[in-house]
């Protein structure tokens, strides 16, 4: 079976993450093809809309961090290849569908929050984790999350990696829908079929204008968020996180 799992029916590119055994780390290979298949989507006439979801109990945790030595190759071009992706998912002229199916953590939670509609499982979570690994927010996270819930949970959310439940991120207006675990699929099918109906020339309209209106600084941030972790990502802090982090046990941070 592939990583990535890629079905285009009826106007509608679905594009599943599949490595249920690693909740859906994202390989590197995956996070670049991923980020193709959206930006190769503008040019598709048989694609209106694009979904991103996942198999098994996660959507996705983010970067592939697992393994004892991943400190020493976890570099600057998992946060290009995490840029990519969102700068796809948000300059995308067609409508994206993030159907959070479980867990969304890391650039995971980044990627979802990108779409432009997001549809949480009850039993699904959002989860800026940097924090734990001595690392900060990406993938425009900083931006997304402070722009739909305030500054006040994005920090909570940033300096504390706390969890929302699907519920607590649907009443704080961080994502669009929710649905009972067995209500899930036909929801997400719901909301694909009446954007694939609609007027596309109006959706990209739309879509340009809100993420204008609300999201005028991404670019801005991808870029802070790109050289704060660069110059994380060279801390004794971070390579104890990713250690701490592949030997199941709380990290002792030192500030260095």
């Amino acid at each position: 079976m592939a990583d990535l799992e890629v079905r285009a029916e009826e106007g509608v590119l679905w594009l599943t993450l599949n490595r249920p055994h690693v909740f859906n780390a994202l390989s590197a290979s995956m996070a670049d093809e991923l980020a193709s298949l959206v930006e190769d989507a503008t040019a598709r006439d048989d694609v209106r809309v694009v979904v991103l979801t996942g198999t098994g109990p996660a959507f996705s945790t983010g970067a592939d961090i697992s393994g004892a030595d991943a400190h020493e190759h976890f570099d600057v071009s998992a946060l290009d290849r995490a840029n990519r992706i969102i700068r796809a998912i948000t300059r995308l002229d067609k409508p994206v569908v993030a159907a959070v199916n479980g867990v969304a953590a890391g650039v995971g939670c980044s990627a979802a929050l990108a779409a432009d509609i997001v549809v949480a499982a009850e039993s699904a979570s959002f989860l800026l984790a940097f924090a734990r690994i001595g690392l900060m927010p990406d993938g425009g996270a900083t931006a997304t999350v402070a722009a739909s819930i305030g500054r006040a949970r994005a920090m909570r959310m940033a300096l504390l990696a706390e969890p929302l439940t699907a519920r607590e991120a649907y009443d704080a207006g961080l994502v669009t829908h929710l649905a009972p675990d067995g209500a899930f699929p036909s929801l997400v099918d719901t909301l694909v079929r009446r954007l694939a109906a609609g007027p596309p020339l109006a959706l990209a309209a739309s879509k340009k204008a809100v993420n204008a209106a609300t999201l005028p600084h991404l670019d801005a941030a991808l870029e802070r968020e790109r050289h704060g972790q660069t110059v994380l990502l060279r801390t004794s802090d971070v390579a104890e996180g990713m250690r701490a982090f592949s030997e199941k046990r709380k990290p002792v941070f030192g500030g260095e």
